[in-house]
């Protein structure tokens, strides 16, 4: 397990693994409770019938079945995950779907093998990623100019909201390997893109910021 020292310092890859090396069992039915949230960031994304788009963090692949109505069979879905218990399960689902239009990368964020730019990204619950410069970098890199970036997850909530805190908290330590930057999750896309647009949810305890990609990322 993390310690409360690198709960405070920046994403550790290492305990990343090892939480979600424990979870992928169980991760679905963990994230039900915010799937109303997914289906709201998916549709601030709003992708286009043939767009292709990087689902970064993307997990079990929980939100490739919203991207495929959006996307149609001509759009292209590149999920990016550096757990192969995690990418195992979205394989599973592709498969079960018969998605031909997914490609799966088992990598982190910063490293995955990208080609092209794509027209959208979205970075459902990954706070890890949301923190690592780097990884920002070498996603918007890989997006057209203007495309969209959608992310969502776990902030603290305004002081005032202490029993949202004591919610947010254990979510936050099964799901993050750092607390670092849950005041502002997306202060690091912000360096790179100003400040986006910004929706709170379940009494500031969640978050949604919409970003254009920079004409030069």
């Amino acid at each position: 397990m993390p310690t409360s020292r690198s709960r405070r310092a920046g994403p550790d890859r290492a305990a990343a693994l090892a939480q979600y090396r424990r979870r992928a069992w169980v991760y679905d039915l963990e994230l039900a409770l915010f799937e109303p949230v997914r289906r709201r960031a998916v549709a601030w994304l709003a992708p286009r019938p043939g767009d292709t788009v990087l689902d970064v963090g993307c997990g079990t692949g929980l939100s490739f079945a919203l991207l495929q109505d959006a996307v149609g069979t001509g759009g292209h879905i590149v999920g990016i995950e550096q757990s192969p218990q995690m990418l195992e399960k979205a394989r599973q689902r592709v498969q079960r779907h018969g998605w031909r239009n997914v490609k799966l990368l088992c990598a982190p964020a910063e490293e995955a093998r990208l080609s092209g730019r794509a027209d959208a990204a979205l970075l459902h619950f990954t706070h890890d990623v949301m923190q690592s410069g780097a990884a920002l970098d070498h996603v918007l890199h890989h997006l057209k100019p203007g495309a969209t970036l959608v992310a969502s997850g776990l902030k603290w909530a305004p002081s005032w909201a202490l029993p949202v805190n004591l919610l947010v908290l254990p979510a936050a330590l099964r799901s993050v390997s750092s607390l670092a930057g849950l005041q502002r999750p997306w202060q690091e896309l912000a360096k790179r893109v100003g400040e986006p647009e910004r929706q709170t949810l379940l009494a500031g305890g969640v978050y949604l910021v919409r970003a254009r990609a920079p004409a030069k990322a």
